[in-house]
């Protein structure tokens, strides 16, 4: 079992956590200091966890429906933090953002088809284009020094080229910390409805805003309803992964109904009933929890520029404007082919390196900051001490 010391977590080991007790399978090596997969390192919101033990009390565990309540809360969420009036005959059942991924490439494209993405991304969205057979094709972001944009020209070219049926939008952008302002959302769905491309916007972060940018829902901007729907969860915001409860948002009538008909073509059910009194619980009273998490979060952050601007200064540490997986460069002092070694073997770290995100992820690694302070000053201790070694042994 990993030994950290003082760290405040050994709570988190023996509960099947992917996180940390998933070390050994995914690192093979029990004992990293775990800063990879995109949970928290913190314990639910209270009223989260009072309203689970009072339905587990009940000790009935029947067949379910889902009560209005559950819609309510999230249609109040959504209209009061982030302007977007979502009506409940749009709203759809998913597992998971991942798993509809993999449906609406199946509903909205057929094998053989390509369906671009902005890279480096969330490398699942690659794994669910390529197992179904379509064509990946990258259209890779502008890095000016860390500081990410979207090249649209090239954007609409490759669609053009590649006759693009489906873009999967990630907002906040994983793992670059991007917030999207209006104006970049208006002109990528702008192109996208041009070219008659359809568009999936992985909103799962949006509430995990660390900077002054305000996130702005894709659904927000114009009539893209023809051609847009939007996957969230209450999951990531108040780090309930394992209830396994998100939303499908789907404003068209025709996308919907082929929702529908696929969905009950795979025996697709409704979840179960601790994800749905988890989410509306979360929604009505986990704010202020919210708050002080995305405190905690900031604080980690200013904390990882500060250090390494004076102990390594050609890192480069791209603006973390949303979601608390941070993005750093470290291709000055470290070769692509030694990251695993130095991060992994020579630093304890378990990471998610740039290169699953793709190929303009080399020389990067990301690191998820949602933790307790001590461990982020040890992961950075780790890398600041290791790398000065190296550099002294350079110029011994």
């Amino acid at each position: 079992m990993n030994k950290l010391v003082n760290c405040g977590l050994e709570n988190r080991f023996g509960t099947n956590c992917l996180k940390w007790d998933g070390l050994k399978s995914r690192f093979g090596n029990e004992n990293l200091i775990a800063m990879w997969v995109a949970d928290m390192d913190f314990k639910a919101p209270q009223p989260v966890i009072d309203a689970l033990k009072e339905r587990v009390n009940h000790g009935i565990f029947g067949y379910n429906i889902i009560p209005d309540s559950y819609y309510e809360a999230f249609i109040n969420w959504e209209k009061e933090k982030h302007g977007y009036n979502v009506k409940k005959e749009w709203i759809r059942f998913s597992p998971g953002v991942v798993p509809a991924l993999f449906w609406f490439i199946n509903i909205l494209t057929n094998p053989g088809d390509s369906c671009i993405v902005m890279g480096p991304v969330y490398y699942p969205f690659h794994d669910a284009i390529k197992e179904n057979e379509r064509k990946l094709i990258f259209n890779n972001l502008k890095n000016d020094n860390g500081i990410y944009t979207i090249d649209f020209e090239k954007f609409e070219e490759d669609i053009i080229e590649n006759q693009v049926k489906l873009f999967i939008l990630s907002s906040p952008h994983n793992p670059i910390g991007r917030v999207w302002t209006k104006e970049e959302l208006k002109r990528v769905l702008d192109i996208c409805k041009a070219n008659d491309v359809f568009v999936l916007a992985d909103e799962i972060h949006q509430d995990i805003i660390i900077g002054d940018k305000k996130q702005i829902p894709a659904a927000t901007i114009g009539n893209y309803d023809d051609i847009l729907v939007t996957l969230t969860a209450a999951t990531k915001t108040f780090n309930l992964a394992s209830c396994q409860n998100s939303f499908v948002v789907i404003p068209n009538d025709e996308i919907r109904e082929k929702f529908d008909k696929y969905y009950n073509s795979i025996g697709g059910d409704n979840g179960n009933v601790f994800g749905y009194i988890a989410v509306e619980a979360a929604y009505r009273y986990g704010e202020e929890w919210l708050k002080e998490i995305l405190d905690k979060i900031r604080g980690n952050y200013e904390y990882t520029k500060s250090i390494l601007s004076n102990h390594l200064p050609h890192v480069v540490v791209s603006p973390l404007e949303g979601t608390y997986l941070a993005w750093y460069d470290f291709s000055y002092y470290i070769e692509e082919k030694d990251i695993k070694n130095f991060f992994q073997e020579k630093c304890n770290l378990a990471v998610d390196y740039g290169i699953w995100f793709g190929e303009t992820g080399k020389g990067h690694v990301r690191i998820n900051l949602a933790t307790e302070r001590k461990i982020v000053e040890g992961a950075m201790n780790n890398i600041i001490s290791t790398l000065r070694f190296r550099i002294d042994l350079c110029f011994c």
